[in-house]
């Protein structure tokens, strides 16, 4: 029987300002279900604030704790680690989720920690250089998520996987991640559930990040064919999704065929 559900934001409910076609009555038919539900993202280009009023003006019935983040993982793991000056590689609408644990204006010379997420205008020369400085001095280099892209609306987009992987190629560092695929994530985002991972499924459109990290947490993967998917994703994992379809309207018709038996 499933009792929860994760699901994936971008690419999954909608793309930018675009509501994928169904998404909204498919999170409303779950919930008439009582299935129980949480937004899993790894965007980190704004606030959960910010992501919470995106949704509500898209029309999607959401609740602020329902969504777990890669920037709320970031921050809880600032936290556990005393980190208190990380020099911040993030996009100006989401900082505020940093606001309230850690110093924000940190100068690389006093960082004791380097943090990227998806922040364009950080991804520059003279900023990688600085937190090249940081790592070669012995500072962590945590990513928020090492995606390697993500879906716009005019097309494909480069994410901050490329950037992570760069600082660890020159500086021989081995990168802490945060957000998905890591198992911790998952894990955590179903806490409030009280329930186990074969319970529940993930929901995503990205092979790698989704479904690969959700199964090998012990979760049942569906992947969808919208948002940065493309043909022959499911080939590209070992073991392959549990299912593939073609939107969250037909997932959420699967799941709840098996709910009524």
């Amino acid at each position: 029987m499933v009792k929860g559900v994760l699901i994936d934001l971008s690419g999954t409910l909608h793309i930018d300002d675009f509501v994928i076609p169904g998404a909204i009555e498919a999170i409303n038919r779950l919930r008439q279900k009582g299935v129980k539900i949480r937004f899993a993202t790894n965007t980190t280009k704004e606030s959960r604030r910010l992501l919470h009023e995106r949704l509500i003006r898209l029309g999607f019935d959401v609740k602020p704790d329902e969504i777990h983040t890669s920037l709320t993982a970031a921050g809880d793991l600032l936290i556990q680690c005393n980190l208190t000056k990380p020099f911040l590689m993030i996009d100006e609408k989401a900082i505020e989720d940093f606001q309230d644990i850690v110093e924000t204006n940190v100068e690389p010379k006093d960082a004791d920690s380097v943090v990227i997420g998806l922040s364009p205008s950080h991804f520059n020369y003279q900023s990688l250089n600085d937190a090249f400085s940081c790592i070669m001095r012995g500072v962590p280099l945590i990513g928020i998520h090492k995606s390697r892209y993500f879906k716009k609306y005019d097309g494909l987009a480069l994410g901050p996987g490329a950037f992570i992987a760069a600082l660890e190629y020159s500086t021989d560092c081995q990168p802490i991640i945060v957000g998905k695929p890591e198992k911790k994530f998952f894990l955590d985002a179903i806490k409030p559930f009280d329930l186990k991972p074969e319970d529940c499924y993930m929901i995503g459109d990205d092979v790698r990040e989704d479904i690969r990290g959700a199964q090998s947490a012990g979760f049942h993967g569906i992947l969808l064919q919208t948002g940065k998917y493309r043909s022959g994703d499911e080939e590209k994992i070992n073991p392959k999704p549990e299912h593939v379809f073609p939107s969250i309207a037909e997932a959420v018709d699967h799941i709840l065929k098996q709910i009524d038996g």
